[in-house]
């Protein structure tokens, strides 16, 4: 008590003054999303914005400057009287004074008083972005450190950003505890060996932990570890106290793929829910977080959306591109799949061979015969993992399902989790290594289900972009991890 009441003495008594520059006190600083807003800006006030040259016109003996500051996808203009002999170019960092102003177009402007120049951005010595040009995709994608300087490129990120707090409130309003998943993990998950070896990198150290029956490259931990493939199995442990978790958080396969669907760092949205007992809850699980997370999203940056799709697409009108908002998701059972597969073979390169799965291009045809998203439930049990679930009513097949949308196929894979003992001790891949998750079966076990969903997969789709890399601020696949 005596350390508290100190400290609020020392808070409330002779507070250290702060040297705030007459330039400070004078004008307001705003970011320019305020000022292109419902702010309470008027014409008038004095304030101060700072961001990067867009464009600069010289017109009527007036310098106009577009700047932006990443906030929004609006830039902010700035009026320079050619008396003031301030000048400045594209690409360079500004801090800007002066006085707001109505433009002609009854738009908030900055007439300004004072520019400082930040720092300068000389073009001629390899900056790889001109004003007035767009790049393709592969060309910016080379640049990645400079990335965030292209305006579609900032809308894809604060697209990016909406939606994943958009899922966190869906999944905090719905009583889901967000848990924080190993990194590091001793079990691959999906047992198809795509996981990357972790060990020190200091030969010596291993060296000097050896043991006598451990391999030198699993010494530091004493067994094989991995990056993680999935949260998946330590969701299970969570839920089996806590019932509604979820993990959102980084992802890692080793797969020697440079498709426009695959990463080797990858986010994804991991949920588990206790007392959950059949695939048709699963499937009305994820259909309205999704409906209620992409209508969330879309309220708060439609304009981000419409800039980055007008790119791929011509249907940037929010009905036309989200139409699917307003249907429920049909409900296919895996036979019924393959049925419309085989009834469309004509239609495809790949041969329909259902012991083998469904491939992306019999996916996208799928999604384009229901015209929008769809789910295939009840698969067969051979072609998928450990832990789902045999269906009582056939017990060649598991309940599982897949959520396929369009332009990306697979989005979400998810089951019903095997709450049998005795079924899962004979399915488990290596009894020894996974005998904590035979242990969740034994004491008060509960059945419980859940499902992955690929984050970046999911605004791929929503923005119409072609290539996943251009999702992710710093992309990482099979022989390419810069920076």
């Amino acid at each position: 008590m005596a350390c508290t009441r100190l400290l609020r003495l020392l808070l409330t008594r002779n507070p250290v003054p702060l040297r705030v520059s007459a330039v400070v006190r004078s004008y307001h600083h705003y970011r320019i999303k305020d000022l292109t807003g419902a702010s309470g800006c008027k014409a008038g006030d004095k304030i101060n914005v700072k961001g990067w040259v867009k464009s600069v016109r010289n017109l009527k003996g007036n310098l106009f400057v577009d700047v932006n500051d990443g906030s929004t996808a609006a830039n902010f203009q700035l009026v320079i009287s050619k008396d003031k002999q301030l000048d400045t170019a594209y690409g360079s960092s500004v801090d800007a004074c002066g006085v707001l102003v109505t433009s002609p177009k009854n738009r908030l402007e900055l007439q300004v008083d004072s520019l400082k120049e930040i720092g300068t951005c000389p073009l001629t010595e390899g900056f790889p972005f001109y004003p007035k040009k767009s790049y393709p995709p592969e060309y910016v994608r080379n640049h990645l450190h400079l990335r965030s300087r292209v305006s579609s490129m900032c809308s894809t990120f604060r697209v990016r950003h909406e939606a994943q707090r958009a899922f966190n409130e869906y999944l905090h309003q719905n009583g889901f505890i967000q848990i924080h998943t190993p990194v590091l993990t001793s079990n691959d998950c999906e047992g198809a060996g795509e996981a990357f070896l972790v060990k020190p990198l200091n030969d010596q150290l291993l060296k000097g932990m050896a043991k006598a029956n451990v391999a030198m490259e699993h010494a530091y931990f004493d067994r094989p570890t991995f990056l993680t493939v999935s949260g998946q199995l330590h969701l299970e442990a969570m839920s089996h106290g806590l019932d509604k978790v979820y993990t959102f958080g980084p992802t890692f396969r080793a797969e020697n793929c440079k498709s426009n669907i695959h990463l080797s760092e990858f986010y994804m949205l991991e949920l588990e829910e206790a007392f959950m007992e059949s695939v048709e809850e699963l499937a009305d699980r994820i259909e309205d977080m999704l409906k209620r997370v992409t209508v969330l999203m879309l309220d708060r940056s439609e304009t981000d959306v419409r800039l980055v799709r007008k790119q791929t697409s011509s249907d940037d009108d929010r009905k036309d591109a989200f139409g699917w908002l307003e249907k429920p998701f049909p409900r296919l059972t895996y036979d019924e799949a393959i049925a419309v597969l085989r009834a469309n073979k004509d239609k495809l390169k790949s041969p329909v061979q259902p012991e083998e799965g469904i491939n992306k291009e019999q996916e996208l045809l799928l999604v384009e015969h229901y015209q929008g998203p769809l789910f295939v439930c009840y698969w067969p049990k051979e072609i998928k993992s450990f832990y789902m679930r045999e269906n009582q009513q056939n017990g060649n097949l598991v309940d599982a399902l897949d959520l396929l949308v369009p332009h990306v196929g697979e989005l979400v894979g998810g089951s019903v989790r095997e709450d049998s003992y005795e079924r899962l001790q004979r399915k488990l891949p290596n009894t020894d290594a996974l005998r904590w998750y035979l242990d969740l079966r034994k004491f008060g076990s509960v059945t419980t289900a859940g499902f992955g969903l690929g984050f970046e997969r999911y605004l791929s789709w929503v923005l119409n972009v072609h290539n996943i890399k251009d999702v992710i601020p710093f992309p990482r696949w099979a022989h390419n991890c810069v920076m």
